[in-house]
């Protein structure tokens, strides 16, 4: 059943094609309607259609290594889904499920060969759009790569653990050992010079009480902090392990659809000659 072609308006896939461009491709597409949680499809189906959501709303899901359902994507109205498995005629590799009743638009490789032999410039402007894509997609990972596991830390921490991160940085520094240094010399010097009138006289008892208490104290502190440091250090590992991942997932589905593309624009380029 033919689709309004206004739709394609809010598509950034079709966002160059003119009007009797849309109004072809609205010919040979056919309107979906599906009830609250329907499967559209699953994950390692034959990846031979694509949809775009016109009311209603859809998830996309995948199932990790801990066999736990992940939410990558919910798209909404004007969003495509679907469309790298349909370009590269490989299997599907999320589950679409419905949330609530949903009526998408379902378009397949017919219908896009349909609409680039009519139309052989719509095939370019798709072309020109997935390369704003992929370069969108570059900026996006490059962003990723750049975000700080200290900035992201420093977001949730306490006013405790900022403590704990301020005694640790005094109490390994240069200027920490000398003041230390100073004061017990002046400390020591002070209650040998008063003699009997120390308030402290040798061996120091006082102070090995004051030192013993600051050990007591400035340990478990250091500790809390070297503890932070390690998230830090493990939450670093999972932003890189996340981005390199991200990079080679958007990396190859933009390329097999920008080689897709360009073998049926080589195709229509042949017909015409």
């Amino acid at each position: 059943m033919p689709c309004d072609p206004s739709i394609f308006d809010e598509v950034e896939l079709f966002g160059l094609l003119d009007k009797d461009e849309k109004a072809v491709l609205a010919e040979n597409v056919e309107v979906r309607q599906f009830t609250a949680f329907q499967k559209i499809y699953k994950a390692a189906d034959p990846g031979g259609k694509a949809y775009i959501v016109v009311s209603g709303k859809v998830k996309l899901t995948v199932v990790d290594e801990d066999h736990q359902e992940v939410v990558v994507d919910t798209p909404m109205h004007g969003e495509v889904f679907g469309l790298a498995s349909m370009v590269s005629e490989s299997p599907h590799q999320t589950t679409a499920q419905a949330t609530e009743a949903t009526t998408a638009i379902e378009i397949d490789r017919h219908d896009l060969s349909v609409l680039m032999q009519k139309k052989p410039q719509a095939g370019l402007d798709m072309l020109t759009m997935m390369g704003r894509q992929y370069r969108a997609s570059q900026d996006l990972i490059r962003a990723r790569a750049a975000r700080s596991a200290n900035e992201m830390i420093e977001e949730s921490e306490t006013f405790g653990e900022r403590v704990a991160d301020g005694v640790a940085r005094f109490g390994g520094s240069w200027r920490f050992i000398i003041t230390f240094f100073v004061v017990l010399i002046a400390y020591t010097l002070t209650n040998i010079l008063l003699r009997n009138n120390a308030w402290d006289p040798y061996p120091f008892i006082l102070l090995n009480l004051f030192l013993s208490m600051l050990a007591s104290i400035q340990a478990p502190v250091i500790m809390m902090s070297q503890n932070r440091q390690d998230t830090k250090d493990r939450l670093r590992s999972e932003l890189d392990f996340a981005v390199n991942r991200k990079a080679e997932l958007e990396i190859t589905e933009l390329a097999a659809k920008l080689r897709q593309m360009e073998a049926q624009l080589d195709r229509i380029e042949e017909k015409v000659m």
